[in-house]
């Protein structure tokens, strides 16, 4: 056979094979100049695609929506949703209230001390059973005084000293003034002796109660709670710090509504910050 007819055939053969790769969707790659196909790029010449397959691997416009918009494709949000704690609103009613604290007169040769002071265990026994204790068993039977505010205020008035009379006047550990003590037994029909221990610690827990009752009423809308029930964080601070301030100054010279709420920002703060951590814990 000679030359031009080898080259001829040669040359037919290398056609056909272009066609058989343009069919099956194949791409030529062609080695320098050699006149035979190095390699195939994409679908190899014996790999078939089947038009449901491609379907499968194209997700179509509408599946690619109901994807994004799916609930179980979206991200979970971790943030907690937190009630905004109650703003104060006075409300237009006059409610009696006991004696204001007087201003003390006497500056020296006190605090002084009547009768045996009372063990540390002892106060804090007292203080838990005046936790403990119901004040408004009728109209507010929710009412209960946290034990670490009665251990703060307690410790901040006396460091729980049981017999201290103070220059101003107040007794014992929770300093109760005399008036005060008068009228708190009127007013809720008790006769505890502000002198003894358990007495002096139930006429302090019974005034702290009042004073929840009264900014709850005028101020919070009949709202006494200072913490969440199911987490045990503080959600009313500005009940909370009421409270506190009117312990100290009386009732008359707080006001939750007024941008400067009580007087004593002091005597407020170290009874918070004894809450959290007090040396009577360790007594």
């Amino acid at each position: 056979m000679d030359e031009r007819l080898k080259r001829r055939l040669i040359l037919g053969v290398g056609a056909l094979a272009v066609l058989a790769v343009l069919a099956t969707g194949g791409a030529i790659v062609w080695a320098g100049g050699d006149d035979t196909p190095a390699r195939t790029a994409g679908v190899g010449l014996d790999t078939q695609v089947s038009p449901s397959a491609e379907a499968s691997q194209t997700p179509s416009p509408e599946s690619a929506t109901s994807a994004a918009a799916s609930p179980s494709s979206a991200a979970p949000s971790r943030s907690r949703t937190r009630t905004p704690p109650p703003s104060p609103s006075k409300k237009a009613t006059q409610i009696a209230g006991p004696p204001p604290p007087p201003t003390a007169t006497k500056t020296t040769g006190c605090p002084t001390y009547a009768g045996p002071k009372a063990p540390m265990p002892d106060v804090k026994v007292a203080l838990d059973n005046a936790a403990a204790r119901t004040y408004w068993p009728v109209s507010a039977p929710s009412i209960r005084i946290p034990v670490k505010l009665l251990y703060a205020t307690a410790w901040q008035e006396s460091g729980w000293q049981s017999t201290i009379i103070a220059c101003d006047g107040g007794i014992g550990t929770m300093q109760i003034m005399p008036a005060t003590a008068t009228w708190m037994n009127q007013r809720f029909e008790t006769s505890w002796n502000v002198d003894t221990l358990s007495g002096n610690v139930f006429l302090g827990g019974q005034f702290l109660a009042w004073l929840v009752k009264y900014f709850g009423d005028v101020y919070y809308g009949e709202n006494y709670d200072f913490y969440d029930a199911a987490t045990g964080e503080i959600t009313n601070e500005g009940l909370l710090n009421a409270v506190i301030a009117a312990y100290n100054v009386g009732h008359g010279a707080v006001d939750p509504t007024k941008p400067q709420p009580y007087p004593n920002t002091r005597y407020v703060q170290n009874v918070r910050a004894l809450m959290v951590s007090c040396p009577c814990t360790a007594a």
